[in-house]
């Protein structure tokens, strides 16, 4: 791909087909834009630090088997990053093979780690002596068959027929009906996207000591403003056993006095505060906060501190 439009590129896993694809084609102004595939979430971020795309689409967040490790963890490793969106996919799967194999044939099914866990069921009740091969993605998956024979049939997403020469054995293989992925636009440090009212904040903080309640003082900043927290998982540090950072998302804006007044307390206890960005909600659900969290209190408040300070009578 031409150099010249390298700021206008987007990055996702790919190939064409996946669902990561498919969430990259609910951003707005990206379906005229070029896309490039790529092998993992460490090649599309560092296609946005290095100036080959101008944003990359990756998972964050699957309802069924929680945040994706992957991304948590080159988040936190790599400077420089703001998510600028999120938007969810509806997870579903079918199984597809080469064309002559029926389901009575297939012993070796090949599909991504993620995509297994969540067929799994159905893949043990109706072909209860298979194995599994993993592969890199799901539509990766799919090309797999056409490449070589080594597995019989593969878990792919809906539609991948459309785009290669297999034929679908069966449909809505998926454990869970309700099923969906959280992916996150990632670009480089730049303007904040706006208050919408319907906002997220996501965050990576550790703890300054493993003393016990660190980690409630640690929530206690966030309890003691009313800034909710929609996800909070922990990831090993990997400097030694026992050390891990808490990958954190609130509901509101960094421009909230709520959410703002929370960020500075957490920084004044925590050793290591990263901001991953103030962007959207993909639901667009409105948050709802309590009459003495809103941002008049706060700025009151401030007021009378500064009123105090300058010997204002009261």
């Amino acid at each position: 791909m031409p150099d010249s439009s390298a700021h206008e590129t987007y990055s996702y896993l790919g190939p064409v087909g996946t669902f990561t694809w498919a969430a990259l084609a609910q951003v707005p102004n990206a379906a005229n834009k070029p896309w490039r595939s790529v092998n993992s979430v460490t090649e599309a971020l560092d296609d946005v630090v290095s100036g080959r795309s101008v944003a990359a689409m990756i998972a964050m967040e699957n309802s069924i088997e929680g945040g994706v490790s992957a991304t948590q963890d080159a988040l936190a490793n790599i400077p420089g990053l703001r998510i600028i969106g999120e938007y969810v996919v509806q997870v579903n799967f079918v199984l597809v093979a080469r064309p002559g194999v029926s389901l009575n044939d297939v012993q070796v099914v090949n599909a991504h780690p993620i995509a297994y866990a969540q067929t799994h069921g159905w893949l043990d009740k109706h072909l209860p002596k298979h194995a599994h091969l993993p592969a890199t993605s799901n539509v990766a998956a799919a090309h797999s068959l056409l490449e070589n024979d080594i597995a019989d049939a593969a878990v792919a997403p809906p539609g991948i027929t459309e785009h290669l020469d297999l034929v679908q054995l069966a449909s809505d293989i998926g454990d869970n009906p309700n099923a969906a992925t959280r992916f996150v636009l990632v670009s480089r440090t730049g303007q904040l996207p706006p208050q919408t009212g319907s906002d997220k904040t996501s965050i990576i903080a550790e703890l300054p000591t493993d003393a016990p309640g660190s980690l409630l003082e640690m929530l206690e900043q966030f309890a003691t403003r009313g800034v909710n927290m929609s996800l909070i998982e922990s990831r090993p540090i990997g400097d030694s056993l026992g050390r891990y950072r808490f990958v954190i998302d609130l509901d509101g804006h960094i421009l909230d006095e709520r959410v703002a007044d929370a960020l500075l307390g957490l920084k004044r206890f925590s050793p290591q505060v990263i901001f991953l960005g103030s962007y959207p909600r993909a639901d667009k659900v409105q948050i709802q906060v309590t009459q003495r969290y809103g941002d008049d209190i706060f700025v009151e408040a401030r007021d009378w501190l500064r009123g105090l300070i300058a010997g204002e009578p009261e």
